[in-house]
């Protein structure tokens, strides 16, 4: 089954660049740098892009804006006094967008267009608390290419969408300020290039980049793709970095002040080849497609989540690596360390960008509660154990039984171990914590006839596991929380055996309960 995913992943590339190496012929020339000869001498596509506004969250016609035209600003219902938030969708090199080229309606969108556009049009419209007018830059009759022929087109459509901008400043006042453009995969870039392409000081509000693409992006310059520099704020959501072949479909490294990697940013949960038929079920003949596409666009949904689920907010955390992240060593908020993904995010600039990695689920909603759990061991063993553990966490709120603990190492003496923790449901504040040694009866045996072998010793021996403290932090509440054994006299761990631990403090090395 692995083979068979890394197989369609790589011919979704292959899609990608199919007017280079993989669809053009045995050439030889480096990717990204010929499009051979008939593409070379094919000028850029004339300028077919429309930008459509959206009246509620119902609408799925969309009213055309035609720069110039200042009666289509009222036409279409544009209110100078919202923030504006225009939509920029990707390449359509694929079944999900059926061009009517030749349509000369105002207020159809061509074509069949992704349906997350109106999920994330609906989503915006909703926020009756925060109204915003709603845009649309309707650019499938360039995107729907080869993809080198539509990455090419990225930069044109930018600039479209700065003479837009630029429009709406001069003819209503409109600040660029108050402009929020969001652009998934190839549409990330052309906000890029919008951005870049607007002049003067100020720069556009913000820019969010859902899994901007990858290809012919990688490792270019600043002003070649999405940037920092191209908005007051960037923030980026990376999904399927994940390389095959040397290329990724998602951009991997940083372009933004905040980058969030959930989940590491390479793959998702939820998508594996494996959930297959469960996308036959929902997509029929498009389930491989969709399957293939779901890492990419689940940046799309996380966002989406973001908008629907106010209350749930999911948060990242500034880490140097996944590695890092999952032993939760992660876990600060101090100094901009932290920050909320999609919609809500604080927007703080800084020079460096930041990369904040977190864990979500599979489905919507997507929010998990993130805890760093530091053991304390004293191995009374001569060579390292690696036992299994799991832990039941009961809060105020309600109780987690029997999480399966993974240390990645063999237990030596004297040492503490830090792990990650991620939780689907708020259980509160932790009250008590149940740690229990989960070893086969095998395991049991052996460690019994060692238990026998040394009652014959002379001097008396202990052998097993000692837990002297285990160290708790909450990463959405940064609460810290130190946990003693609640049988001070008892501290010693068996195979089979469970271990109750409840609040202390640690004053002077000695265990003192905290009362209540």
């Amino acid at each position: 089954m692995g083979n068979a995913l890394q197989i369609s992943i790589f011919l979704v590339l292959c899609i990608f660049i199919q007017s280079s190496a993989c669809g053009q012929g045995a050439g030889t020339e480096p990717f990204g740098r010929s499009l051979g000869v008939t593409e070379a001498r094919k000028p850029l596509q004339k300028p077919e892009t429309r930008f459509l506004l959206f009246k509620d969250e119902k609408d799925r016609l969309g009213c055309r804006l035609r720069p110039q035209h200042l009666e289509t600003l009222q036409e279409c219902g544009f209110n100078s006094s919202q923030p504006l938030v225009m939509i920029i969708h990707g390449w359509s090199g694929s079944e999900s967008a059926t061009v009517g080229k030749d349509s000369d309606s105002d207020s159809q969108v061509d074509g069949l267009l992704e349906t997350w556009i109106w999920k994330i049009v609906g989503a915006l419209k909703s926020r009756q608390s925060q109204p915003v007018n709603v845009g649309l830059v309707d650019w499938v009759s360039l995107a729907y290419q080869h993809y080198a022929v539509a990455v090419r087109n990225t930069r044109v459509v930018g600039q479209e969408v700065a003479s837009l901008l630029l429009w709406l400043e001069e003819s209503v006042k409109f600040s660029r300020s108050k402009v929020h453009l969001i652009g998934y995969s190839l549409g990330a870039h052309v906000s890029g290039f919008a951005g870049s392409s607007m002049g003067g000081k100020n720069k556009i509000g913000r820019i969010t980049g859902l899994d901007p693409a990858g290809p012919m992006f990688e490792g270019t310059p600043p002003n070649d793709r999405l940037s920092p520099d191209d908005a007051d704020f960037v923030d980026a959501i990376h999904t399927f970095t994940r390389e095959h072949m040397g290329l990724s479909v998602g951009i991997k490294q940083p372009i933004a002040h905040y980058d969030f990697y959930p989940n590491g940013g390479s793959f998702q949960p939820g998508c594996h080849f494996l959930e297959l038929y469960r996308h036959i079920a929902e997509h029929g003949l498009n389930a491989i497609t969709q399957t293939i596409k779901c890492a990419h666009e689940r940046s799309v949904h996380l966002f989406i989540d973001s908008l629907q689920h106010r209350d749930l907010q999911s948060i990242g955390f500034q880490c140097s690596d996944m590695d890092s992240f999952s032993q939760g060593l992660c876990l600060n908020c101090k100094k901009g360390r932290c920050n909320t993904l999609g919609y809500d995010i604080r927007r703080d600039q800084s020079g460096k960008s930041k990369r904040l990695f977190l864990i979500t689920r599979a489905q919507s909603p997507f929010k998990v509660y993130h805890y760093q759990f530091k053991v304390q061991f004293i191995n009374q063993i001569e060579k390292p154990v690696e036992p299994t553990f799991t832990m039941s966490l009961l809060g105020t709120k309600e109780e987690i039984k029997k999480i399966p603990i993974t240390l990645g190492e063999g237990i030596i003496s004297n040492k503490t171990y830090s792990f990650l923790i991620t939780l689907d449901k708020d259980i509160g504040e932790l009250a008590v914590l149940r740690f229990k040694w989960e070893n086969s009866a095998v395991w049991a045996n052996v460690w019994n006839t060692v238990q026998t072998i040394m009652l014959w010793d002379i001097e008396p021996n202990y052998s097993g596991l000692i837990l002297k403290t285990i160290w708790v932090k909450a990463g959405e509440t940064q609460q810290r929380m130190t946990f003693c054994p609640e049988n001070v006299d008892d501290l010693q761990l068996l195979p089979t055996q469970e271990k109750i631990f409840v609040k202390c403090e640690l004053k002077s090395k000695r265990l003192k309960r905290k009362s209540g």
